[in-house]
């Protein structure tokens, strides 16, 4: 059949208008490429055993208060280990001062996988804990457990940031005899490994010193009435007497002293030269002595840089400034050297944290820190003071020496948030500048 030539001519021109008429979608532009998602970061968990309730409550939540202030400076420094930001978090826990709570402590911080441990704040609860550390292998650095035999059981686990009590010992025995020409003493002790020990150390550096031993007594931590026992030493008419122990003990001692008209001198380690005896034991504290590991705040290289920061951090809710209690400026440094340690490592797992410990060299808030074989600090000093006006008024610093103010950041590369820690000094033991509780 045929078909007129217009005819199809026409129909070709109306497709090809048609077609026109359509314009083809242009495909879509290819996607931008997403940026690399940042990688998540990597946590850190440093476990903290302090009591946080009973009668010395105020003490461990001082150290945990000190562990936190270093966590969130170490975070605000935003350390990167391969190409990671370093999350720090604090897993506090409650040992409640008791031997086997702290044990239960320990292995939950086992359980949680902590990369180390900042405590025990006691000697009777450190000790304990420390053979699950050592067994786990999970670094153990005490800022406040003095007595010697955290260090001397061999575990490469464990260092302290404080002098141990056979030097703060043999420094109150030297001194209540030779500076405050004390012939005579009877000894009170709460019989923890903490009050004991040192009891035990300043007996002997006392008798070493030409000082007569009159009694000896034990109470516990939890007593309040030492009547029967002061009454006995009454009758001994000691120049002094020696308490080992914790200012829940030590306050009462000195009122219960005033009230029977006791006129030896009480003389005190560490666990009892505290704002809270001074506050408690109110005028019965006047005239009474005490020893403090370490350097008065006052001479400490970031003493009053810290001070300021920690009482503005935990501040109570009228916006006073919290006082320090007395360990808070070791518990932050315990948490920093483990970061130092960290960095330096380049890796946050426990064995490499504890291959550089021994090789620590850090500018602290309190001092230079340095370990020696044991894991105890180097060039430990004593202070003493005496309570005078409704305050704990710096005597002497036995042994030690104060390091001077460090350079910006003081071996923390990229710590610049923390250079402000590290200058200077308040005056002796009034509010923050006071001792306090312990093992």
């Amino acid at each position: 059949m045929n078909f007129p030539v217009k005819a199809i001519s026409l129909s070709m021109i109306a497709a090809f208008a048609m077609m026109g008429c359509g314009k083809e979608t242009p495909p879509p532009p290819p996607a931008a490429p997403s940026a690399p998602s940042a990688p998540p970061p990597l946590v850190v968990k440093l476990g903290h055993a302090a009591p946080l309730t009973g009668p010395q409550a105020h003490i461990g939540k001082d150290n945990e208060n000190g562990a936190r202030l270093a966590v969130e400076d170490a975070n605000a420094a935003k350390i990167k280990l391969g190409g990671r930001e370093v999350k720090f978090e604090l897993m506090g826990e409650d040992d409640q001062a008791d031997p086997k709570q702290g044990n239960l402590v320990a292995q939950k911080f086992v359980d949680a996988k902590v990369n180390a441990v900042i405590g025990h704040l006691n000697s009777g609860t450190t000790i304990p804990a420390s053979k699950t550390y050592s067994d786990n292998g999970i670094p153990q650095v005490s800022p406040s457990a003095t007595n010697p035999t955290y260090t001397n059981q061999g575990f490469k686990t464990a260092f302290r940031v404080m002098a141990n009590d056979i030097q703060q010992g043999k420094v109150l025995g030297e001194y209540a005899a030779n500076n405050l020409k004390a012939k005579t003493v009877a000894i009170i002790d709460d019989k923890t490994a903490y009050g004991e020990g040192l009891a035990g150390e300043f007996k002997k550096s006392a008798t070493a010193a030409g000082m007569k031993v009159l009694a000896e007594e034990h109470t516990d931590d939890k007593a309040i009435d030492f009547a029967a026992i002061l009454t006995k030493i009454k009758g001994k008419k000691p120049d002094m007497i020696f308490y080992g122990g914790m200012d829940p003990q030590a306050a009462p001692m000195a009122m219960q002293m005033k009230k029977l008209a006791i006129k030896a001198r009480l003389l005190m380690g560490d666990g009892g030269c505290t704002t809270e005896f001074i506050k408690n034991a109110g005028e019965a504290a006047e005239g009474h002595y005490c020893s403090l590991p370490g350097i008065p705040y006052e001479k400490m290289p970031g003493g009053a840089a810290f001070i300021e920061r920690f009482g503005k951090r935990f501040a109570d809710k009228d916006g006073k400034p919290a006082g320090i209690q007395l360990y808070a400026p070791y518990a932050y440094d315990a948490v920093m050297i483990v970061v130092d340690a960290i960095k330096r490592a380049g890796g946050a797992e426990p064995a490499r944290i504890l291959a550089e410990l021994p090789k620590t060299n850090y500018q602290g808030v309190t001092t230079t820190i340095a370990f020696d074989e044991k894991g105890d600090i180097k060039d430990g000093a004593i202070s003493l003071y005496i309570a005078k006006g409704g305050k704990w008024e710096a005597l002497d610093t036995i042994g030690g020496a104060p390091a001077p103010a460090p350079a910006p950041v003081a071996g923390m590369d990229g710590m610049s948030g923390m250079s402000s820690m590290a200058p200077a000094t308040p005056a002796a033991p009034a509010t923050a500048a006071n001792p306090a509780e312990k093992k």
